[in-house]
């Protein structure tokens, strides 16, 4: 219902009129507490930056220049194909990480979730170990 007043010549003019402006400026004082944490954030790290920048030391040579690893002398290239095994056991891990992941607030609230969350929790333990029966068949966990 439109609020209509002598002076008001616009529809904008009457929105406006409705809106309650002690609400919106209660919503703006919040933000601004936000936007106030990511300036300073933004600029607290732009100001370690460029101070590290200027005192840093600057001297290049040619020793500085080349391939450190681990403190020993680089033999041979740097290119090394690596065996997709160590992949395949990052992938399994990071699978089972987040697993644990998702079973643990699970596990805290249990009891609260009853029967249908205890199957669909036993649905995707059972998916897991489906994988990892297949995995440990195929040979996939197999360091040597």
């Amino acid at each position: 219902m439109p609020i209509i007043t002598k002076g008001l010549t616009s529809p904008l003019s009457c929105v406006i009129e409705r809106v309650n402006f002690c609400e919106v400026y209660a919503l703006l004082t919040d933000y601004a507490f936000v936007a106030f944490f990511i300036i300073f954030g933004l600029f607290f790290v732009a100001a370690a930056l460029v101070g590290a920048w200027f005192i840093r030391p600057q001297r290049p040579s040619r020793v500085k220049g080349e391939i450190y690893e681990c403190g020993e002398t680089t033999r041979g290239t740097s290119w090394v194909r690596y065996n997709v095994r160590f992949y395949i056991i990052a992938l399994a891990f990071v699978i089972f990480d987040v697993e644990a992941a998702l079973l643990f607030p699970w596990a805290v609230a249990a009891k609260k979730l009853g029967l249908y969350a205890f199957v669909e929790i036993a649905i995707f333990v059972g998916i897991l170990l489906v994988a990892l029966a297949y995995a440990w068949r195929k040979g996939a966990l197999k360091w040597a």
